[in-house]
């Protein structure tokens, strides 16, 4: 994204692009949204509010392939946004080299997964479940057994050394809790050495949303979700590697309670009943999505030391909770296993949020 006045001076005008589109009285607004890689910006038309996506750098291939598939997600009935095709049909529209998608506006609000009832939790697994079937329906099959490249503990515990001999020594609390965490990870490492998974996942796999936790979903008043946004990161793997990762990312208490375990059992509840996994299949991404976690030592290196980019610390991995469930979760590993994906029974009471 530029940063100086000359390189700004180069980008598309973007009250110029609603033209390509036919809009009616378009007015362009913001950019509403910066991130690493593209702005965003508001469209206010005679012909109803849209967002103008830019990509500086379009990967042709893969957009248009993106395009297609959330295309045929919202055909089959899917919270799923279609770009807008221009007055050449075409869905990406190229300006001073720069890509431009429109999408409908989206109304709705987000909320964290621990607000959900578990009713709720269930009707978002069981979307997660529709998704993961549609993908399957207008996808291109994908290899079934797959080479997953499994981090080896003796590196972390190296990485974590290292890392040790970098805390300042100057008798700050901050310095002491840093100190403390990377030596509570160089033991958990030791201790769980020899708990690493396979590198042969023989499972379910597919083409994957790639990003689906709370900041991609949108609610409207009723509770619904009204759209699942965030398909650039639109990829291919394990599907139940997906649905423990969203349940992660969904419902983590950020202390050290680790994971709301029936929020977590109401998730993947919905989602077996659209579509269904085996029990080994789940407990076999719960062994590994806690694997990955308890060597990833980028986030403690990001949150402590701050000496490696936010991008790297791996999304929620990075959060605050993050060591904190590590901690949790080996401690609480058999569990897990069982609890995932166990047969739910209902809590007493359909609670709206964690107390």
């Amino acid at each position: 994204m530029p940063t100086s006045q000359s390189a700004c001076d180069t980008d598309p005008t973007p009250s110029r692009l609603p033209r390509r589109w036919d809009l009616a009285e378009a007015r362009v607004s913001g950019p509403v949204a910066e991130g690493r890689d593209r702005r965003c910006w508001r469209v206010d038309s005679g012909d109803g509010p849209f967002l103008l996506a830019e990509y500086p750098r379009p990967d042709r291939r893969r957009l248009l392939f993106q395009h297609e598939v959330t295309a045929a997600l919202d055909a089959a009935g899917l919270p799923v946004l279609a770009p807008v095709p221009a007055r050449t049909g075409r869905t990406l529209v190229t300006a001073g080299g720069h890509g431009f998608v429109l999408y409908p506006w989206v109304s709705g609000r987000r909320r964290g997964g621990l607000e959900l009832t578990y009713g709720q939790c269930e009707a978002l697994g069981e979307l997660l479940g529709r998704l993961h079937a549609g993908l399957d329906a207008c996808t291109p099959p994908v290899q079934q057994s797959m080479l997953v490249p499994t981090p080896r503990a003796a590196d972390a515990a190296e990485a974590v050394d290292a890392l040790l001999d970098s805390v300042p020594d100057d008798g700050t609390d901050f310095a002491a809790l840093t100190g403390r965490r990377l030596r509570e990870r160089r033991a958990l490492l030791d201790e769980y050495a020899d708990f690493r998974p396979p590198e042969l996942d023989v499972s379910t796999v597919g083409h994957l949303h790639g990003s689906f936790g709370p900041g991609c979903l949108r609610y409207g008043g009723s509770g619904n979700v009204t759209a699942v946004l965030g398909w650039d990161s639109l990829t291919t793997g394990p599907v139940a590697g997906e649905l423990v990762r969203a349940a992660v990312a969904l419902f983590t208490f950020e202390d050290d309670r680790g994971l709301d375990l029936d929020r977590v059992q109401s998730f993947v509840r919905g989602h077996r009943a659209a579509f269904p996994l085996d029990a080994g299949q789940i407990q076999g991404a719960v062994h590994r999505e806690w694997w990955e976690r308890l060597c990833d030592v980028r986030p403690l290196r990001h949150r402590y030391l701050g000496d490696d980019p936010a991008g790297g610390a791996g999304g929620d991995r990075g959060s605050a909770g993050a060591a904190g469930l590590v901690a949790w979760w080996s401690a609480n590993l058999d569990r897990t296993l069982e609890v995932f994906p166990a047969p739910y029974a209902a809590p007493a009471e359909d609670s709206p949020a964690y107390g």
